[in-house]
Order: structure tokens, then C-alpha cells, then sequence
């Protein structure tokens, strides 16, 4: 399993991801999950990717492919003039490496090879935009009502998403409240876990402004961690009492 989110503010855009996989408790392993690609003063692009490792890294693969052979420009994600045609080529090329991978598979391969993905960037000229593309290669853009993405294990880290998100956020509480998304996935499912990757797009800076991995031991993400349960314990014995008995009417 894994967590990725996408987040659309108006200053730009903020993804973040984890990097754990496994096939069970006894065989885990780290995979970065964002991947990212830019021209300098012309536009930048990012995809984060959830569900079969096979199935993301053939995509993945392919599309590095295509930015680095001169035949195959004419679909890279440097070259395609419109977030929503780089949107539409990832997912035709998901939905036909997800077909082609079952087809080899047979019937017992049906629905063991899915995967989703996030897409994210800026071309010079236009807005920045966020993209979910799912495995069938039919997609959804963010908007107003629906500001974020998340792909993976989303349950556990979405409440805070919807309680903390204001699109005219800075930067700086973005990443705040994504890590507490995080670490609220983190502490409530194994299947998901550090490293973390983050990047931060800035509106009209065509290059990442910001972009780190979060390691075990991160002093930052342990600060978060540690204030936000004492702050979630303190919220809690702040609330009114309950009581089983009832005062008398007079």
C-alpha cells in the first residue's frame, strides 16, 4: 500500500508521498513514488503513483523513455502542449500497460495489476493544474470544491485535509498540515511509512522551489508528531464530560 497527496493552493502546488511497499510484514521495501521533470523557464511536471510497483514502474519507464529519444518527443512530458494532453498521454498509457500486463497474466491477473496516479505541473503561459488518473486511463482535475488528491490509504490521513485546507495557505502550513496527514496514515496502518518525499511548486517558478526527503529520526516530523498527539490528548480532555445521570427537572 502506500499515501500520496496532491494539494492545489493559490500560491502553487504541494505533493507528497511515501515510499514503503510490501508483500506482508516480513517483506518490506523502499520505492520512491514522485517522480519529476521540468524545463527550466518553460514548464514542470510531477506524478505520484499508487498501486502495483510492476504496473507504475513500466509507466514510469516508458515516459522516461519518451523525454529522452528524439523519435519519441512528440509525446514527452516536455514537449505536449497542454497539461490536459499530458494528463490524457499518462493515462493512455496507464490504461494500455494495465490491459497489456493482465492480457499476459490471464484471468488470474484481472484487477492484480491496478494503479493510480497523480499528476501535477505548470506549462508557461497557463495555470497550474493537478490531475487523478485512474487505472482505466480516464481522469478528474481539481478544483474549487475539490482542492486535493489522494491515492493509497487515504482514510486515516484525510479528516485533517478537510478540517486544516485553505487554498490561500502558505507554503510553509501546507507542509505542516500534510505532515500531520501523515503521520495520522502512518501511526494507523503499517502498510504505510517513511521515508517520506515532498515537493513544492511554486505558480510561475518552472523548477521545484522546494524538495527533501523526510528520513526515520527527522527532527521536524518527530516535533509534529510528538505536539500533535499531546495537542489531540489536550483537545480531548477539554471537551465537555459525559455523565450517566441526568439533573432533575424542577
Amino acid at each position: 500500500m502506500t499515501y500520496c497527496v496532491g494539494m492545489v493552493l493559490d500560491r502553487g502546488l504541494v505533493l507528497m508521498s511515501d515510499t514503503r511497499t510490501n508483500s506482508g510484514v516480513d517483506n518490506i521495501s523502499v520505492f520512491r513514488k514522485m517522480f519529476r521533470w521540468h524545463n527550466p523557464g518553460e514548464r514542470v511536471i510531477a506524478l505520484m503513483t499508487a498501486g502495483n510497483l510492476a504496473t507504475t514502474q513500466a509507466v514510469i519507464s516508458h515516459l522516461e523513455e519518451r523525454t529522452k529519444a528524439p523519435d519519441n518527443r512528440h509525446n514527452s512530458l516536455l514537449e505536449l502542449p497542454t497539461m490536459f494532453q499530458v494528463a490524457a498521454e499518462v493515462g493512455k498509457l496507464l490504461q494500455q500497460t494495465v490491459q497489456d500486463t493482465q492480457e499476459r497474466n490471464g484471468a488470474k491477473g484481472s484487477g492484480r495489476f491496478s494503479a493510480s496516479i497523480i499528476l501535477a505541473g505548470q506549462i508557461k503561459g497557463m495555470e497550474p493544474r493537478l490531475f487523478l488518473i485512474y487505472p482505466e486511463g480516464n481522469f478528474i482535475e481539481a478544483s474549487f470544491d475539490t482542492p486535493f488528491f489522494q491515492i493509497g490509504e487515504t482514510k486515516y490521513g484525510r479528516p485533517i485535509l478537510i478540517r486544516g485546507y485553505d487554498r490561500d495557505m502558505s507554503f510553509e502550513d501546507a507542509v505542516k498540515l500534510l505532515t500531520v496527514s501523515f503521520d495520522s496514515t502512518l501511526k494507523a496502518n503499517l502498510s504505510v511509512g517513511l521515508p517520506l518525499d515532498l515537493l513544492v511548486l511554486e505558480r510561475d517558478n518552472f523548477q521545484p522551489l522546494h524538495e527533501r526527503r523526510i528520513e526515520q529520526n527527522d527532527p521536524y516530523y518527530e516535533a509534529i508528531s510528538s505536539s500533535w498527539s499531546d495537542a489531540l490528548r489536550s483537545a480531548f480532555h477539554s471537551l465537555p464530560d459525559y455523565t450517566f445521570y441526568q439533573p432533575k427537572v424542577k
